[in-house]
């Protein structure tokens, strides 16, 4: 036994795994705002698909509510609402709502704010990334809503948002185009390049110029390197190297700018969520999220280095402040600011992490 246990050390060291096991995290004391954000008395926040801030503190929420319906128009079924994009103060007060009743807006699965406080959201039912600016004019949509939803849903890869293209080369791998199938996020690289996780109906990567030109992709289903059960986050750090979520593998997955595999890091369970800092020194946070089948283990939220090792973790499971139901959205603009936006318990949490000692 001693003398595999260097070979064991070794072998570690060599597939990129955290220097800290899931378990042996040490704990991060934090604490959580109760009520951060104030509503009108006639909205409410269902499941909460994307939080985020931008440079002045302002809160956006992107959230699977309202009233979804489906209009017959001829031979062909229009899906229509289902979520809403909601902005707050600094402070949490209610601004007002972007894109009401938007053609894109059905089923809410992020919320980003890039470098020039432009809005992201990216809707997986409608199968769009739509960018608004700061006073929530569209200026860029990438990916394409169906034409029209078969009424009852047909089985196989399509899904509702039916615009991907999931019966394409290997599966999962989609076709290299800028249409997608359920994507579930975006984020971008210092050259404004950008990068929608179409993780959800395929399970790829894909990228754009900073005028929406499709570059190419890479992914697809599987377990190996640089294959995904499904893409479920995305974040670009400052070199321009993409960190993709791939929960159903347990692990993130890391590639240069181009899409070539680097490395890929376990001991992090469910990913789900990511966020990155910003600054010089970056720190990944990562959520472990409980299943829809599974909502009373796990659920904790992961802070790592760069280099994989897990410097700590906090929060579990549960449905009272400083636990956690399902967690989709994670905003980390300051590294001991937080902000968390939870599908299974309806709402965003507000974070702050206590410094060690």
């Amino acid at each position: 036994m001693k003398r595999l246990l260097p070979l064991l050390l070794a072998a570690t060291c060599l597939a990129g795994f955290p220097a800290i096991a899931q378990n042996a995290a040490p704990e991060i004391a934090f604490d959580s705002a109760a009520n951060p954000l104030t509503t009108p008395d006639d909205i409410y926040l269902g499941e909460v698909g994307g939080v985020a801030t931008n440079s002045k503190g302002d809160i956006y929420v992107y959230t699977r509510t309202g009233t979804p319906y489906v209009t017959l128009g001829g031979s062909r079924n229009f899906a229509h609402g289902g979520s809403r994009l909601f902005h707050f103060s600094a402070n949490g007060r209610y601004v007002g709502e972007i894109g009401k009743d938007s053609y894109g807006m059905m089923f809410a699965n992020q919320v980003r704010i890039d470098p020039q406080d432009n809005i992201w959201i990216v809707d997986q039912m409608s199968s769009m990334v739509m960018k608004f600016d700061q006073q929530g004019r569209v200026q860029l949509l990438l990916g394409r809503k169906a034409e029209a939803i078969p009424i009852p849903a047909r089985g196989g890869g399509g899904g509702e948002g039916g615009g991907g293209n999931a019966g394409r080369g290997a599966p999962g791998a989609g076709a290299q185009q800028d249409v997608f199938n359920r994507p579930t996020d975006v984020a971008w690289d210092s050259q404004g390049n950008i990068f929608v996780a179409d993780g959800q109906g395929n399970a790829r990567i894909a990228k754009f110029d900073s005028h929406g030109k499709f570059i190419k992709s890479w992914g697809q289903k599987g377990t190996e390197n640089g294959q995904f059960a499904n893409v479920r986050s995305i974040v670009v750090d400052k070199d321009g190297n993409v960190y993709a979520a791939d929960g159903g593998n347990k692990r993130i997955e890391v590639f240069d700018n181009n899409g070539t595999f680097k490395t890929a890091w376990s001991g992090v369970g469910n990913t789900q969520a990511l966020c990155i800092t910003p600054g010089a020194t970056q720190y990944i946070y990562s959520s472990n999220s409980n299943a829809p089948n599974d909502i009373d283990h796990n659920g904790e939220i992961y802070k790592i280095k760069l280099d994989g090792t897990i410097v700590g973790k906090f929060g579990r499971a549960g449905k009272e402040l400083k636990q956690f139901g399902t967690v989709n959205a994670i905003d980390c603009r300051s590294e001991n600011n937080l902000y968390v936006g939870e599908i299974g318990n309806l709402r965003v949490q507000k974070l702050t992490l206590r410094p060690a000692g």
